[in-house]
């Protein structure tokens, strides 16, 4: 073997924020970036030698020379065997799928996830460990340490290996096997939901759907679940074909940026369902005709309905969500009798508690829903779980959900997105807002009194890990909140996201537009934060 150790600095931009490094592509396309991260990831591990890594991407621009560096340093680094998808196409909840079924050291996941790509576009690289789940704070704060102080790194000179096909190759004395990305993940979801009851469903002729893959990496999934073993009409799989740039798009599944599928379902002739996933397929939207379904009562409505579905039959052990995300399924989960837990935002959060059985289900505000099947959010299962639902209930989407708000109420929600705002001037907003709160705590602002105000902090119950300055929080004694965060997803000044929610028990009020519903809540925010002072911008970027 021709090894080589290739000296190098430190850069000072390579801590990974909750979904990894993010960082733009000629950023990453500098000389040693790549190449130190990745060491830096490798020298964090223990018992490398011989290990097992799986390795895959989202197939946007630089996934590939990536995937083929990476290949050439893990067989430098002495691991046994790399898994990595076919084309360098992995989905993020089929990589914690594979890690986990392969028993390996662990995943590295190439995807900036919903943020654009191409050649100015964005990239990134997130470690997953041996749970399949993204790394905690523990393992990216020792990753970060060694970028800090790396001075090396080692690589196998080497031709590249062929990804186009399926087959096993030899690096020295690594083990290369090119893998079917959809295989062992397709396996998965038929062993948790009713195929026949959904296939019968999906070619009744009574039923239409249009799954919108934007582009991106579930394109290859959803063709050969849907269209494929669930008998979908050819088709039924728009925008199917993974490109380096998303075709120029934004591989978002929100109502501003999946407009092509929006426009379907607010049609006249709309189909009976809709959905879409984003860059690396964690993320979904789910639509009916004529009607959206917020991310925070999808959560609710499957828990609400996962004994309609084999894989969650037996019950849950619980349920969890992120902070910012609606109050409605912790009203399903008290009707249930089981724990709903309140995390920080990120995936790694839930993956504590899915591992000690304490949460079955787990969902974010940001499109993000998944269970204890893998230890990720998972966009084409959540979309599988709603259509076992449908097919168990034979109702609509639209009958379904507002079936739940008549059980259990109706909480208006709405996240307002502030994209690419000056870092310092989103900070000040915050320290601003955070500033007022010693003299909020029972105070009336406007028609709502306040019953507290503070900066979220999450103690783990499983381990006893201590998460701080998550979020600041201000609550009314009605239920109500407002909640601003500082989100570290964007690679380009900062994104400020403010969350607005209200609880209606009344049915005959849950029709209101929820920005009219909210539009007093919404003021409050603007009179506290000063938004727009801050932002220096008359409306948020996204509403959803």
């Amino acid at each position: 073997m021709n090894l080589r150790t290739i000296s190098t600095q430190p850069f000072t931009d390579q801590k990974p924020g909750t979904s990894g490094l993010r960082k733009s592509v000629p950023t990453f396309q500098q000389p040693h970036y790549l190449e130190n991260f990745i060491q830096s990831i490798f020298d964090s591990l223990e018992n490398c030698e011989g290990a097992t890594l799986v390795l895959g991407g989202d197939g946007r621009y630089f996934n590939r020379p990536a995937i083929q560096t990476i290949l050439k340093m893990a067989a430098a680094n002495g691991f046994g065997r790399v898994l990595v998808g076919q084309e360098g196409i992995l989905s993020t909840p089929a990589a914690s799928c594979i890690i986990r079924e392969n028993q390996a050291i662990g995943g590295i996941i190439l995807s900036a996830s919903h943020n654009p790509g191409g050649p100015e576009g964005d990239f990134g690289v997130k470690f997953n460990t041996s749970n399949g789940g993204p790394a905690p704070e523990k393992v990216t704060e020792a990753i970060y340490e060694r970028s800090k102080t790396i001075d090396r790194y080692t690589i196998l000179e080497a031709g590249d290996v062929n990804l186009d096909r399926a087959a096993s190759f030899k690096l020295g004395t690594l083990s290369v096997e090119v893998i079917d990305p959809v295989d062992s993940y397709s396996t998965l979801m038929e062993s948790l939901f009713d195929f026949e009851k959904i296939r019968n469903l999906l070619t009744s002729g009574k039923f239409r759907l249009c799954m919108d893959s934007m582009h991106a990496v579930t394109g290859p999934y959803a063709r050969k679940i849907l269209e494929g073993i669930l008998g979908a009409p050819e088709g039924t799989v728009m925008n199917g074909e993974p490109l380096e740039d998303f075709g120029g798009g934004h591989p978002d599944p929100n109502l501003v940026y999946a407009h092509d599928l929006v426009e379907i379902l607010f049609s006249k002739d709309a189909p009976d369902f809709g959905a879409a996933s984003d860059g690396d397929g964690d993320r979904n939207m789910v639509l009916g005709n004529n009607f959206f379904v917020n991310p925070s009562d999808s959560l609710a409505v499957l828990t609400a309905n996962a004994a309609l579905v084999p894989g969650y039959s037996q019950g849950l052990s619980g349920v969890a969500r992120s902070m910012p995300t609606s109050q409605a399924v912790d009203r399903v989960a008290k009707k249930l009798g089981i724990d709903c837990y309140e995390t920080p935002t990120g995936w790694k959060f839930f993956g504590n508690l899915l591992d000690a059985d304490k949460a079955t289900l787990c969902g974010e505000e940001s499109f993000g829903t998944g269970s204890n099947h893998v230890r990720e959010k998972d966009g084409l299962w959540a979309i599988l779980f709603w259509l076992n639902i449908l097919a168990a209930r034979d109702q609509s989407v639209e009958e379904i959900v507002r079936h739940h708000w008549q059980a259990y109420g109706r909480n208006f929600y709405s996240r307002h997105d502030y994209e690419a705002v000056d870092k310092q001037r989103a900070t000040d907003l915050m320290k601003h807002l955070q500033a007022q709160f010693s003299q909020l705590e029972g105070q009336k602002v406007g028609t709502y009194e306040v019953e507290y105000a503070d900066d979220f902090s999450y103690t783990d119950p499983v381990d006893g890990s201590v998460s701080e300055n998550q979020g600041l929080r201000i609550g009314f004694t009605d239920g109500s909140r407002i909640i601003f965060r500082l989100s570290g997803t964007g690679t380009q000044g900062a994104t400020l996201r403010l969350y607005i929610e209200s609880y209606e028990p009344d049915a005959s009020k849950h029709d209101v537009d929820p920005q009219v519903a909210l539009a007093p809540l919404i003021d409050i925010a603007e009179q506290l934060a000063q938004i727009r002072q801050f932002t220096e911008r008359d409306e948020p970027t996204v509403i959803t």
